[in-house]
């Protein structure tokens, strides 16, 4: 074994490094337990690397797991500051677009989970998001693509959103874009609204329906956004919740009403949110669909001109309680196969 993961009862706090998906505003709400933290070295250099996640009990315990919060906030390199040991000054984990210089190759450099001993985390299995960009860990699963719109590359569109999007002005349609620190609890709760309502429209899991106290705690952050879409009668007819995190600016979570659905104001969110990422010079990631090709990505990949793959590392950590536990069950791709439906 070439590096050692330990678990730190922190709720995440030693990955804390300013970017959003590792904010102290995002792991509140996301209910972080603990941070990961895998130091050892490669090729014949020092490493370090930390990660924020959820401890849970598989059933009715003791055996655990652990799972990276929702989106994409990866496992990153750190100081030893951020790691827990006092002395120096901490440092924001690199970007997507200096993650390859600070690994190197990242071909040749990322750390292949085989060679860590997780003995010590007493985890039985281990689910790691990671951010966009190259992974740190090597053998990672690319997932669903990614739409971008890149304000460095030619702008995309489609004439019909377009024309869409200016019928809603000429209808009488406004946008505001305001600082999540800065919403009001009214903005909040109409977001909350036409967000329930979306997810009531597509069936979503439970698990997607957050609640008031998530979007007030993540929209405490810096770098974030409300986008909201009022239609001509002064009704919110659409919102959208965008962040900054590891060199992105995210379309993170939205929502449209029922009642205004023919007259797809979302376009005019998208549009906005595009000229945002315009001016703030980062790449704006619209996400996927919920499977490739599905309808929600066709919307998104209107407004994008290039895409990405988001990446997973599914890692066993103990062999012999996996097996136990998921009884040889063919599940698929689903991990861990213990907890599949």
């Amino acid at each position: 074994m070439s590096a050692r993961a330990e678990l730190i009862e922190d709720r995440g706090e030693t990955a804390i490094d300013g970017e959003f998906f590792r904010s102290r505003e995002f792991l509140d709400a996301e209910g972080a337990t603990h941070t990961l933290r895998i130091e050892g070295e490669m090729k014949g250099e020092p490493l370090l690397l930390v990660a924020p996640v959820v401890v849970r009990e598989i059933g009715a315990g003791p055996e655990r797991d652990a799972v990276s919060p929702y989106s994409y906030p990866g496992i990153v390199p750190a100081t030893e500051s951020v790691a827990g040991k006092p002395g120096r000054e901490a440092r924001p984990a690199p970007s997507p677009y200096s993650a390859a210089e600070a690994f190197g190759e990242v071909a040749s450099l990322a750390l292949d989970p085989a060679t860590v001993d997780f003995s010590a985390t007493g985890l039985v299995s281990l689910f790691i998001r990671h951010r966009l960009g190259p992974p740190v860990l090597a053998g990672s699963t690319p997932r669903n693509p990614v739409q971008i719109a890149d304000p460095a590359l030619p702008a995309k569109s489609r004439p019909s959103d377009r024309r869409q999007v200016r019928r809603n002005l000429e209808a009488g349609y406004e946008l505001l874009l305001v600082p999540g620190p800065e919403t009001t609890p009214e903005q909040r709760a109409g977001f909350l609204d036409v967000y329930e309502q979306t997810m009531r429209r597509t069936e979503a899991a439970p698990h997607y329906f957050f609640g008031a106290a998530y979007f007030d705690r993540i929209l405490a952050a810096e770098r974030t956004w409300l986008a909201l879409a009022h239609a001509p009668d002064g009704a919110l007819a659409a919102a959208s919740i965008a962040v900054v995190s590891d060199g992105f600016l995210h379309y993170y979570l939205s929502g449209s009403a029922d009642s205004h659905l023919s007259d797809s104001p979302m376009k005019n969110v998208v549009a906005r949110l595009v000229e945002h990422a315009a001016e703030i010079e980062l790449p704006l990631n619209l996400g996927g669909g919920i499977v490739p090709g599905d309808a929600l990505e066709e919307f998104k990949r209107g407004f994008a001109n290039r895409s990405l793959h988001w990446h997973s590392s599914e890692i066993v950590c103990d062999r012999e309680r996996y097996a136990e536990l998921s009884g040889g069950r063919d599940v698929g791709g689903y991990f861990p196969a213990y907890r599949a439906p």
